[in-house]
């Protein structure tokens, strides 16, 4: 037995087939025995957030539905937890690589890969916390590398990130020429952001999120779309 308890669910998108995803049973799962997610910083009570689904997470998934495919773009999922936009975007052909911190989550990817019979998709351990050199021995997974075209993420802006982790850790990983694309559920953290991407030379765009995806519940926030036209 794993140590915790899981559920399986149909999450539908508009435009594209419906997802189904093994995710967690609910909020008070853990398990850490070996003490791999303890190593990586991850507390019991965060520990559980990866393998739930999200509404941000949801509304990520939606814009990779919505969004027209490129032609030999690559793009990265950053916080990936159940990579519902990366299994979009993979099942419409694109070149997706999920990335996230969490030890179970390249082994939930893979379980959901097999339930709608997709093929393999490229994974890789996602820390841009700012000390991660410190904790390399405890991943289990190499490290994102590369540049990519399209970085996306879904409700990543929930610390204040004073020393701007996240903006340099995209910055190592975006072509010169690329856009972020991010899902903010109003965490208030939203501005200090944009300014850093700003100074790395994005233009952003902003839409407003208000309509309902299952299930069914208000939800207030924002699609931010940063876009940089050259290095």
């Amino acid at each position: 037995m794993p140590g915790y308890q899981v559920k399986q669910e149909r999450v539908h998108f508009d435009g594209v087939a419906a997802l189904d995803i093994r995710s967690l049973l609910d909020k008070q799962q853990y398990a850490d025995p070996l003490g791999q997610a303890e190593a990586l910083g991850i507390s019991s009570a965060h520990w559980p957030l990866f393998g739930l689904l999200w509404p941000s997470g949801l509304r990520l998934a939606q814009a990779m539905a919505d969004r027209p495919l490129i032609a030999g773009e690559s793009i990265l999922e950053i916080g990936c937890g159940l990579a519902l936009a990366s299994l979009v975007s993979h099942r419409r052909g694109a070149l997706v690589t999920a990335s996230d911190c969490h030890p179970l989550a390249g082994a939930f990817l893979l379980e959901n890969l097999l339930l709608n019979q997709l093929a393999p998709m490229r994974y890789c351990h996602g820390d841009w916390s700012a000390a991660p050199a410190e904790r390399q021995g405890a991943q289990l997974t190499p490290g994102v590398q590369g540049r990519f075209d399209l970085i996306m993420g879904s409700d990543v802006l929930y610390e204040r990130d004073e020393g701007g982790a996240l903006p340099l850790f995209i910055e190592r990983h975006a072509a010169p020429v690329s856009e972020v694309l991010i899902v903010d559920p109003e965490r208030g953290n939203r501005s200090a952001f944009s300014k850093r991407m700003a100074a790395l030379g994005y233009r952003l765009e902003e839409t407003l999120l208000h309509r309902d995806l299952p299930p069914a519940q208000a939800y207030r926030g924002r699609l931010l779309r940063y876009r940089r036209e050259q290095g």
